[in-house]
C-alpha cells in the first residue's frame, strides 16, 4: 500500500527547494530500509539481441535505423555470462533485447533451462511483447521474472511515440495486458517509465508513478528520457514540449524525484539506480539513486563487442570499462555508502 497520495506525489514533481527535497530523500531511504532492508541486489544483463521489429521514435536500436549493426548473441556465449554472474555473487541474470522475433522461443527456453540446471540465478526476461504460448513455455522452461516498460500510461502520448504496426493501432493497454498475463503464468512483474518525454506533463507522470501500485509491479525501472540523435525524436519528429511550464524536464534532479516517489507509492517494490542515471552522472548518479530509494544495480555483461552495438540512448555508462574493473568498483562503492551487495536472488518479499 502507498505512502502518498496523488496531491502530495504532484507537490514533490514540483519542488525544486533544495533543502526542502532532502526531506523527500529522506524519506525514501528510510522506507526502503524499513521494507526492503540495506541490502543491494546486483543483476547481470546481458544485451542477447538489437534486433528490433518495432519503430518507437525514442530508441537508437527501432526497426528504421538502418545504421545499426544487428546482431543476436549464440547460447553458449549466454552461458558463459550466466556463469560470470554467478562468480561475481550476482543473485540474477536478465537477458534483454529488442522485440525480435527471430528469438525463438524454443531456442530460448533451452538457454533458460540451461541456465536453471547449471546455476542457481533468478532469469529475468525483457524481449518486448511476446506471445502468450512463449511467455508460457519460458516460465516453464524456468524463467523468474518479466520486464516490459509502457513508458508512459497517456495514450495520446504513447501513441505519438510509439508508431502502429501492419496499420494496429498500438496503446499501452496492450502492455498492461501483457502485464496481467505474465503475473498470472506466475513471473514477478516489472514495469516503469521515462521521464521528460516530449509531451509529457506533470500531471501525466503523477498518473504513471499511482499506476505503478495500482499494478503491485514487483520491479519498477525508471529513467530519464535521453535523446539519440539516429531516431525519429531525435531528429524532432514526434511529439513537441509543453509549454508554460508544464513540460516534465528529463534532468538527473528529476530521476531522482521519481525513484524516491515511486518507493514511497510501492514500498516492497525492487527499483533499480539505472544506466541512465549514471550516464547523466558518471561519478555519483548510481549511489545517489541508491540514497534515494533505490535498491537494485544492473551491472553490464555483455560482451565488449556487443555491447556498444546495444544503443537504445547514446553514450551509456560503462560502455568502455571492463566487467572485472567495474564489478571490482562497484562493490566499494555500495559498501561506501553503507550498504552491502545482497545475497541470493533479490525476490520481492511480500510483506502485507
Amino acid at each position: 500500500m502507498g505512502l502518498i497520495n496523488r496531491e502530495q506525489i504532484l507537490d514533490w514533481l514540483y519542488c525544486d527547494d533544495e533543502a526542502r527535497l532532502e526531506e523527500l530523500w529522506q524519506r525514501a531511504d528510510e522506507v526502503r530500509r524499513d521494507k526492503v532492508g540495506d541490502e543491494v541486489h546486483l543483476r547481470g544483463l546481458v544485451e542477447i539481441g538489437n534486433y528490433c521489429r518495432r519503430q518507437c521514435g525514442y530508441c537508437g536500436i527501432n526497426a528504421s535505423n538502418k545504421d545499426v549493426e544487428r546482431y543476436r548473441v549464440d547460447a553458449e556465449t549466454i552461458i558463459e555470462c550466466a556463469y560470470q554472474a554467478h562468480g561475481y555473487g550476482y543473485g540474477t541474470v536478465v537477458m534483454q533485447s529488442g522485440e525480435d522475433p527471430g528469438i525463438k522461443a524454443e531456442w530460448l527456453a533451452d538457454v533458460i533451462r540451461r541456465i536453471k540446471q547449471e546455476t542457481p540465478l533468478a532469469v529475468t526476461l525483457s524481449l518486448g511483447e511476446r506471445e502468450d504460448e512463449a511467455l508460457a513455455m519460458w516460465r516453464e522452461a524456468g524463467a523468474d521474472r518479466y520486464l516490459l516498460r509502457f513508458e508512459t500510461s497517456n495514450p495520446v502520448l504513447f501513441a505519438a511515440i510509439h508508431p502502429s504496426i501492419d496499420g494496429k493501432p498500438y496503446t499501452p493497454a496492450d502492455r498492461f495486458s501483457l502485464l496481467k498475463k505474465v503475473k498470472d503464468l506466475g513471473y514477478e512483474a516489472g514495469s516503469g517509465v521515462m521521464i521528460g518525454i516530449p509531451g509529457q506533463s506533470y500531471q501525466s507522470l503523477a498518473d504513471d508513478i499511482l499506476l505503478f501500485g495500482e499494478m503491485d509491479l514487483d520491479m519498477i525501472g525508471v529513467g530519464p528520457y535521453i535523446v539519440h540523435p539516429d531516431t525519429p525524436m531525435g531528429r524532432g519528429i514526434g511529439p513537441r514540449p509543453l509549454p508554460g511550464g508544464e513540460q516534465v524536464p528529463g534532468d538527473e534532479l528529476m530521476a531522482y524525484k521519481v525513484v524516491a516517489l515511486t518507493r514511497l507509492t510501492c514500498p516492497e517494490a525492487n527499483i533499480p539506480s539505472t544506466t541512465a542515471l549514471a550516464s547523466l552522472n558518471y561519478e555519483s548518479g548510481r549511489e545517489l539513486g541508491l540514497k534515494r530509494g533505490a535498491n537494485v544495480v544492473m551491472p553490464n555483461l555483455t560482451p565488449p563487442k556487443y555491447r556498444y552495438l546495444y544503443e537504445i540512448y547514446p553514450a551509456k555508462a560503462c560502455i568502455q570499462e571492463s566487467t572485472d574493473n567495474f564489478h571490482s568498483k562497484l562493490t566499494g562503492r555500495i559498501e561506501g555508502i553503507g550498504r552491502s551487495v545482497g545475497k541470493g536472488q533479490g525476490c520481492r518479499q511480500h510483506l502485507g
